[in-house]
């Protein structure tokens, strides 16, 4: 059994990371990577996720395949939403066995085209101002019960809104007065464990950016606004930024007409005075419609003929050849 006694300062360590990156889409492939402080052979790996239960002593859930023997490494080949979740890793080697220390936590984060129940965000962005209120609610087009706003920060690590406010009401969780504490990784989850639409979420005093809660589809328009504590009209002219190359100086807004996939990436903004915003991770989602598709399973069928009829028609050509160049040698034996 895991238990929290297991975090203990004794040496050596667990160090857990990931690759290439903790925000993922469907169907992207992932790997979390266990190293031990000081030491690399002789170790047998094991992961686990963190479950959200308050006062639970033994808060780790062994994976199905989680001990993986002597390799340090656990890949998802094509990341499903029920893998958002809290990882840790542990190593242990020799008889009787002698553990690492539990490692470090990681976050991993997948999105969906069309996911079965949305995390609605009341203001509708994912940057907030320190000292306001904040409503998230989980709608299910079906049935919004039996859903809970589930919460990953750096202060109180995974929890449910009951858990850290003791102010969700059904499916909805309130935030009566934002703090930077509550800057995390909010999401929903079900009774039975299923996590759905996981959004990254910000608290910052001054200078915020506007950016959609929801991953922007390819072909739509993007519109960035700058924002301002206290201040009227609330957007003044910033310069903004992506990937920490300047696009945009002294407007207003930013607006991307046509988000394309290359358009995908981290933005924030700038004023000279006021300072910047934090940064915000925007996820472009590609559509692919049914008659995209139909058309793209044609022209492959139409290939696969193609080449099978060249190699049809080549190999009648070489036949003929063959029997051609027969027929001359018994002509001139004669």
């Amino acid at each position: 059994m895991l238990l929290m006694s297991d975090f203990s300062t004794s040496v050596p360590r667990a160090v857990l990371s990931v690759s290439p990156q903790m925000w993922l889409t469907e169907g992207d492939s992932v790997t979390l990577i266990c190293e031990v402080n000081g030491s690399s052979t002789g170790w047998t790996f094991s992961w686990f996720t963190v479950t959200a239960s308050s006062g639970n002593r033994n808060p780790f859930k062994l994976l199905s395949d989680g001990i993986r023997g002597a390799r340090g490494n656990y890949t998802v080949s094509s990341a499903a939403l029920n893998h958002t979740g809290v990882y840790v890793c542990r190593a242990e080697r020799g008889k009787p066995a002698y553990n690492t220390t539990i490692s470090n936590t990681q976050l991993i984060w997948v999105t969906g085209v069309s996911p079965p129940v949305s995390l609605i965000i009341s203001p509708n962005r994912t940057q907030h101002f320190t000292s306001v209120s904040v409503s998230l609610s989980c709608e299910d087009q079906r049935d919004s019960t039996g859903w809970r706003v589930t919460i990953y920060t750096d202060r109180y690590g995974l929890e449910d809104c009951l858990s850290v406010w003791g102010s969700q009401t059904g499916s909805t969780c309130t935030i009566r007065s934002t703090t930077q504490y509550d800057t995390g990784v909010y999401w929903c989850e079900s009774e039975s464990g299923e996590k759905y639409h996981p959004v990254n979420i910000t608290v910052h005093f001054d200078v915020i950016l506007e950016s959609p809660v929801h991953p922007v589809t390819e072909g739509d328009t993007l519109t960035l606004h700058c924002l301002y504590q206290n201040t009227t009209p609330p957007n003044l002219r910033a310069d903004f930024y992506k990937d920490e190359s300047l696009i945009q100086s002294q407007t207003t807004e930013m607006i991307i007409s046509t988000v394309s996939k290359s358009h995908e990436g981290f933005y924030y903004c700038k004023h000279p005075e006021r300072g910047e915003s934090p940064k915000s991770w925007i996820s472009v989602t590609v559509f692919h419609s049914e008659s995209q598709i139909s058309v793209l399973h044609i022209l492959s069928s139409v290939l696969a003929v193609s080449s099978y009829l060249l190699v049809t028609v080549v190999m009648i050509f070489k036949c003929c050849r063959m029997r051609v160049a027969s027929v001359e040698e018994q002509e001139s034996a004669i």
